[in-house]
């Protein structure tokens, strides 16, 4: 199985077509569209949108250099975690990373663990890899693909210590929170991925967000809630402080702060 790629000018070329057949998809599936056809089709709901973003030349030079060594195609095959780190260390997932701030800087303090991120815009893949390079971290991974389908097809069952979702999409419109990623379906897969007593950290600063997630948690019995922090900036100390974050004080957001941990009767 081939792990590594280098998805050049050629493959971004590829995944900006890409974004644009899927704007058209989502078009033709609309109720307005409904043909014969396509009237039964099922329409995967994704908690993203594919946005276009603008490489500047360092993030290109990042794609050109440092993916082969950084990134991981997405295929149907479990990832071999010790062929890919080079070595057998506890694993961490954080999915949306956005620009790699917290990636990096939670790989650069932790170089016992392997970090593995997920993120699907472009830009923000190309900025986390040039901070990985100026840090010199070896322990990080980059996948460009959906996190529910790379948790479905790649991740080793029970291989995962934590799981950090920081400050994903909140979706605020009422019509929009069934692409909220923390849903029944995500926390099975989750629970699955994660070894027995691993945990599922979430940070927000949307308070409707807040009370849907302490609502689907609550209702799992896959998971126990372990803290539960609503602040103004007095983070976990283990959570370095985010661009989203940031910009959720300065427009006076609470913040909240979860670690669930995986119960102990579904290992």
């Amino acid at each position: 199985m081939r792990a590594y790629a280098n998805p050049g000018n050629r493959n971004l070329r590829a995944a900006r077509a890409h974004f644009r057949i899927e704007i058209f998809v989502s078009i033709t599936h609309s109720p307005r569209a409904v043909t014969t056809d396509n009237r039964n089709h099922h329409r995967t709901i994704r908690s993203f949108v594919r946005r276009a973003g603008r490489i500047t030349p360092s993030q290109q030079r990042a794609f050109d250099t440092l993916w082969p060594m950084l990134g991981v195609d997405h295929d149907t095959g479990i990832l071999d975690l010790e062929r890919l780190f080079g070595r057998s260390a506890p694993l961490v997932l954080e999915i949306g990373f956005g620009n790699g701030e917290t990636l990096v800087e939670q790989a650069a303090a932790h170089p016992d663990r392997d970090f593995l991120g997920i993120e699907v815009h472009e830009p923000g893949i190309g900025h986390c890899m040039l901070k990985a390079e100026a840090a010199g971290i070896s322990n990080l991974r980059i996948i460009h693909h959906d996190a529910m389908e790379v948790l479905r097809d790649q991740i080793p069952p029970g291989s995962l210590v934590r799981l950090n979702l920081y400050f994903p999409d909140p979706w605020p419109k009422k019509r929009h929170h069934k692409r909220r990623i923390v849903a029944p379906r995500f926390l099975e897969l989750v629970a699955d991925r994660l070894a027995a007593g691993g945990t599922l950290n979430i940070a927000t600063d949307w308070a409707n967000y807040a009370e849907h997630i302490d609502d689907v948690l609550s209702r799992s019995d896959r998971f126990e809630c372990v803290e539960r922090r609503e602040h103004d900036g007095d983070r976990p100390l283990d959570r370095p402080q985010t661009k989203f974050e940031r910009r959720g004080l300065r427009k006076g957001h609470r913040i909240w702060d979860w670690c669930f941990q995986k119960t102990a009767n579904n290992d």
